[in-house]
């Protein structure tokens, strides 16, 4: 009986610490925004989630400060700039188009063109090869 109700309060203490227990804005406008921007980051520890379906503890964190920032009167470029800064490009599900990030953006088209281009060569090549008859028909064996 002891077991079970230690390990019932540990699971409710994981529950309670893995909730997010910030209010939400007053305003439904800051409320549409920071749900919007919280979508946008992702959560740099389960790395294909965003931080808002993220229970991590430095998802937490990262609403807590993005949400600061906004009562703070940042503009969205201002809290996608800053985040940036401190944890790199991979923090956004959408990087900005820059020098960096080129290679990723037109990458895979290049590699679609490239392979369509090798898969035409390829065809265009076998079509223009002869067609030998490899059969060899024993006629002795026919009879």
């Amino acid at each position: 009986m002891v077991l079970k109700l230690i390990i019932f309060t540990l699971l409710l203490f994981q529950i309670v610490f893995s909730s997010d227990v910030l209010e939400p804005f007053e305003d439904p406008v800051l409320e549409e925004r920071y749900e919007r921007i919280i979508s946008e980051v992702r959560c740099l520890k389960c790395q294909n989630q965003t931080i808002k379906d993220s229970n991590a503890f430095l998802a937490g964190d990262l609403r807590r400060e993005i949400r600061l920032l906004i009562e703070n009167g940042s503009t969205d470029e201002e809290i996608f700039t800053f985040l940036v800064d401190r944890y790199g490009q991979f923090a956004l599900y959408r990087p900005a188009m820059s020098g960096a990030t080129l290679i990723l953006w037109v990458a895979p088209f290049v590699l679609l063109l490239g392979g369509g281009i090798l898969v035409f060569r390829i065809l265009r090549k076998r079509s223009q090869l002869p067609i030998e008859d490899t059969v060899d028909i024993d006629e002795d064996a026919m009879k």
